[in-house]
């Protein structure tokens, strides 16, 4: 007996395959004039600067010090040491641009938003459109207008939340290549996941619950073209057991024995036939799940350590927008 499709759009949604981010399209830079390369595609990245923040702002975990060094953080919470902080952030940046060959743009830190360098946050982005997500937290929500001003330069097409009941954190969507999936979590209500449906018609778009504190992609994420990597709590196992009952297409799976490990980029190089890139935690970072990594055979695994950052909050993906457009000239 088929399974029956569950998608939270008001419409039939047709599931097409796409071959994202491999498109052999040129692509603009973030903010930059149009570039030529003899690739036929790269992979436009988006970086917030890391700086102190303010004394009065609390962290994406839910109070104490973010991103600012040697204060006590309250709430549990250690203090980060902003240093060490901003040396993880360059790595990060200068893995993008010299081993994976992206074009790279980096907005300055602003001290009056301190979760800024969360710019995954921000927004949802699918070929040429970007959704300008609606965050939980609404001391985090002037974070979009500089992301907004650097897509809008892109050329992009520019959706917007205008629905105030909904909530939308963008590492709460995992796009797989094929489809959307969205955590319905403390910091994403079903409102929200309508609109990534409505925006995003091409596309089935199915909602997950996610538990605690979590967002869909600190609990799983995409190891490959076909393969979903999850960590090994049970709400990271509840999350991916819903994928699989919601899915029309196979995916393998690979569980992790943390699930900050889950939280990885997988990106297609632009030459025809390269072998695609995982970039995932290491330097250091939850050795276990490196080691469990390396059964990814079909991928060029990247390891980028980000042990401060996660003290503010910080995932993998959520420090990056990584994005490929066709130019608009």
């Amino acid at each position: 007996m088929p399974r029956s499709r569950q998608t939270i759009a008001p419409r039939p949604i047709a599931v097409r395959e796409l071959a994202y981010p491999g498109n052999p399209s040129k692509a603009r830079a973030i903010g930059l004039s149009s570039l030529k390369t003899q690739t036929p595609i790269f992979i436009n990245s988006l970086l917030w600067g890391v700086g102190p923040r303010p004394k009065s702002q609390g962290c994406r975990s839910g109070g104490g010090c973010c991103l600012a060094s040697g204060e006590g953080a309250g709430a549990g919470l250690p203090a980060l040491d902003l240093a060490k902080a901003q040396r993880e952030h360059g790595v990060l940046g200068g893995k993008l641009r010299q081993r994976l060959g992206l074009q790279l743009l980096e907005l300055p830190p602003e001290e009056s938003l301190p979760l800024g360098p969360l710019l995954g946050d921000t927004a949802v982005i699918q070929g040429d459109t970007a959704l300008i997500t609606r965050p939980w937290s609404p001391a985090r929500r002037p974070e979009v207008d500089g992301v907004r001003k650097a897509l809008q330069d892109l050329g992009l097409r520019i959706v917007e939340m205008g629905d105030e009941n909904a909530t939308l954190d963008g590492t709460d969507v995992l796009f797989t290549g094929r489809e959307f999936f969205v955590g319905l979590s403390k910091w994403t209500n079903h409102r929200g996941a309508e609109i990534v449906a409505d925006t995003f018609r091409d596309f089935a778009v199915s909602t997950v619950p996610v538990s605690g504190s979590s967002h869909l992609r600190g609990l799983c994420g995409m190891g490959g073209p076909r393969t979903v990597v999850a960590g090994s709590s049970e709400a990271a196992q509840k999350a991916v057991r819903a994928m699989a009952a919601l899915t029309d297409h196979p995916y393998a799976s690979l569980t992790l024995p943390d699930d900050a490990a889950s939280d990885c980029l997988f990106l297609r190089p632009g030459l025809p036939g390269a072998t695609p890139f995982l970039l995932h935690r290491g330097g250091g970072d939850l050795p276990n799940s490196q080691e469990a990594l390396q059964k990814l055979s079909d991928v060029t695994l990247v390891p980028v350590s980000c042990s401060e950052l996660e003290k503010a909050g910080a995932g993998l993906s959520s420090l990056c927008l990584v994005l490929s457009t066709r130019p608009h000239c």
